[in-house]
């Protein structure tokens, strides 16, 4: 374990997140259809400031919510939802939240609390257009922080990355909802302030990996050694404790919120937030590592330049392993991994496939290795012949250097009559 931190420490590559993108990419559609499916089947507790409706706030030390409920249920109001219970101790008080009630209806609900509880009850009436005028305005704002994302990120970086940044924000945005669906809890103006700062923090997280891949990929199709989605996943090892640090120093308070103040302390006003920025902060975390940087990988490796790069570092890798074993043939899984980056060059890189380097010739500035590391030393021999031989004469270019010829008596095979 200790040998693990120290190597994440490090910025080392130790797991493959990128070669193993398709288990992340079902992972995130089972959490997606399991979200969709509760938006369809469970729906949203939608608050009184998005549905329109009253509610009923008073001061109770001892009062239970069912009591509260029954109470404001004699008087004619329809509780939507079970009362909640808001702070503790002396400042303990009970919300109840009704429907749409006429200023008559109002006040007959409110006077029944006061005489059965003996306490004064404050009355808030929210109109169901006002719901849906702030339900719009979350809407504009989401939209036009999609398009400053997609702009900031395509100006910075690349479309590319605009895309996956995009595709991550969306999947937070649906598995932290789609939570919401499935616990139960009001969605309230909280939510939607909570559900634009966790967009704000999968962008931060999502740009310092961008940054980090866009440094490693620098100057890679000028060689051979390193693919497009090698160099990404050793960005991501690399970052990955930043953002393992950046997520739990962010989700320690928001916990504190939701565990604490909510949990322990009943303070039921903060639930709603807290949860949102619990859900949201982690979701981001996961999109950014799992999510954001392998489709990039994918959309990138279509192109005709990398996916002949591919190709190319396949060839040069089962070039070594043969020059390694020295000289004989590959083995099964070197040639498996020469045709699977044959096959992820596309057919309109021929061209510049051709035009690149043949196999085992070196490029520019890279170290000679296998069978290009022994012609100088086949060179070396053939003039080493040729003197010998006592010829001065130098061989035609491309023509076989000549074998020197063998004294007789001194040396070879015996003839028959000594061997009799």
């Amino acid at each position: 374990m200790l040998t693990l931190l120290r190597r994440l420490n490090a910025g080392e590559a130790v797991f493959d997140f990128i070669g193993n993108r398709k288990r992340w990419y079902l992972v995130s559609a089972a959490l997606l259809l399991l979200c969709i499916g509760s938006f369809v089947f469970r729906g949203f507790n939608l608050g009184i400031e998005f549905s329109g409706g009253t509610s009923f706030q008073f001061r109770a030390a001892s009062v239970q919510p069912a009591a509260a409920q029954q109470a404001a249920e004699a008087a004619g109001a329809e509780v939507a939802t079970t009362p909640q219970v808001v702070g503790n101790g002396g400042t303990r008080s009970i919300l109840i939240k009704t429907g749409e009630l006429t200023p008559a209806e109002q006040t007959r609900v409110k006077d029944a609390l006061e005489s059965r509880f003996d306490q004064e009850v404050t009355v808030q009436a929210v109109s169901s257009s006002w719901g849906g005028d702030i339900t719009n305005a979350a809407i504009r704002g989401l939209a036009l922080f999609v398009i400053a994302v997609c702009i900031f990120i395509a100006i910075r970086f690349e479309w590319k990355m605009a895309v996956g940044a995009i595709v991550a924000l969306f999947h937070d945005l649906l598995l932290t909802a789609g939570v919401y669906s499935l616990v139960g809890f009001e969605v309230t103006p909280s939510t939607i302030v909570g559900l634009l700062t966790i967009l704000g923090f999968s962008l931060y997280d999502t740009v310092v990996v961008f940054d980090k891949v866009d440094e490693n990929v620098r100057g890679i199709l000028g060689g051979s050694r390193i693919t497009y989605s090698r160099a990404a996943n050793l960005a991501v090892n690399e970052t990955l404790m930043r953002s393992i640090n950046t997520s739990l120093i962010a989700l320690l308070p928001v916990a504190g919120l939701l565990f604490v103040g909510a949990g322990l302390l009943g303070v039921g006003t903060i639930k709603d937030l807290a949860l949102v920025l619990f859900v949201g902060l982690a979701a981001g975390a996961y999109s950014s590592i799992f999510l954001a940087t392998p489709i990039v990988c994918d959309l990138k490796e279509r192109e005709p330049k990398y996916a002949a790069l591919a190709k190319r570092v396949a060839a040069r890798q089962a070039s070594e392993a043969s020059a390694a074993r020295g000289g004989t043939a590959p083995t099964a899984a070197e040639r498996r991994a020469v045709r699977r980056g044959a096959q992820q060059a596309a057919p309109a890189v021929e061209e510049e496939v051709a035009a690149q380097p043949v196999e085992g010739e070196p490029a520019e500035g890279e170290p000679i290795v296998g069978e290009a590391a022994s012609a100088p030393a086949r060179t070396a021999a053939a003039a080493g012949a040729t003197r010998a031989s006592g010829s001065t004469s130098t061989p035609r270019p491309g023509a076989r250097p000549k074998r020197p010829q063998q004294r007789r008596g001194g040396g070879g095979r015996p003839s028959a009559k000594k061997r009799r």
